[in-house]
């Protein structure tokens, strides 16, 4: 037991470091090729903070625990809107600006909507992970072209520009490719592993390990970002982190068992964890869209996401 909390705590390590090392390569090496900050912050960074969940997911499903994997995916979800955002507007209450997470909000709430109606039956089908996976090739040539027409002046281009890297030699960035490429895998194979022993051990589904720790611990990168974000003034960028995530978590790490392991799934699912993560996702639309049209998140709503999370998190355990 021992052994595999350690395997476990060393494959989230080396999964984190590896998907950093990743995004890092990738953003050189498009920006050494010419790719506009603006695309590469709506692509592939964003694509990049759901790697983790993405190469957790596909593992999981090729070793048939579907409800490890699928639990990853909402997990993900309520962990960056409840637990991410919530600290992070408890330590600087963020105001949302740019135009163009005003309309990724909505985009996320339907796609959480179409996720929520695809687990209803507690059944996710191999037609149902296509139609997600052609939605997330869609939302990324969607987001390719948004990024020629969104305005210069939007807050969110100059706070992407400054995390973009620069001077850094090609060969650099081939190599951190490469080793991402390598080691997400690897690393996200002992980390499923590890965790499905450590829920036998326990008792507990393997729903509720990828609701809980596999959740939280492929999130702790968006945690990271988000407050590092905010604390350079850039409350645009932290938030358009979680949103990206979670329409990523949706289409690409939902689409894996779909893809690769169709078949039922944990009624829990459905009837507990979905909706837990569709309601989090309304609130907190309401929240940077309210009535008085402050359009920001405030220290309070912060704590309000905090407590949903930690009853959440009692719930599923007691």
């Amino acid at each position: 037991m021992v052994i595999n909390l350690i395997i476990f705590i060393v494959g989230l390590v080396v999964l984190s470091w590896s998907a950093d090392r990743f995004v890092y390569g990738a953003s050189a090496l498009a920006k050494n090729i010419g790719v506009s900050p603006m695309m590469i912050g709506l692509t592939i960074v964003a694509m990049g903070s759901s790697a983790p969940e993405i190469v957790v997911s596909a593992t999981a499903s090729l070793a048939g625990n579907i409800d490890t994997a699928v639990g990853n995916s909402l997990g993900s979800n309520i962990t960056n809107i409840a637990l991410v955002l919530g600290i992070t507007a408890l330590i600087k209450p963020l105001l949302v600006s740019s135009m163009t997470l005003k309309r990724e909000l909505p985009v996320m709430l339907m796609i959480t909507l179409l996720a929520v109606y695809f687990i209803d039956d507690s059944f996710l089908s191999r037609i149902e992970g296509i139609v997600l996976m052609t939605l997330f090739v869609l939302v990324i040539a969607g987001m390719a072209v948004l990024s020629f027409t969104v305005d210069k002046n939007d807050p969110l281009v100059a706070e992407t520009e400054t995390e973009i890297p620069n001077n850094v030699a090609t060969s650099t960035a081939v190599f951190w490719v490469v080793v991402g490429i390598v080691l997400l895998p690897l690393s996200a194979n002992f980390l499923v592993d590890s965790a499905v022993e450590i829920a036998r051990h326990f008792g507990i589904s393997e729903l509720v390990i990828g609701l809980t720790i596999i959740a939280i611990g492929t999130s702790l990168p968006e945690l990271a970002a988000s407050i590092a974000g905010v604390l350079k003034g850039e409350d645009d960028l932290a938030l358009g982190n979680i949103i990206g995530s979670n329409i990523f978590n949706l289409l690409a790490v939902l689409a894996m068992p779909g893809l690769i392991a169709p078949g039922i799934i944990d009624e829990n699912a459905a009837g507990r964890d979905s909706l837990v993560m569709l309601g989090l996702s309304v609130l907190l639309f309401v929240f940077c869209f309210n009535l008085k049209g402050t359009r920001r998140i405030t220290r309070f709503e912060g704590a309000v996401f905090v407590s949903i999370f930690l009853i959440y998190q009692y719930w599923l355990f007691a």
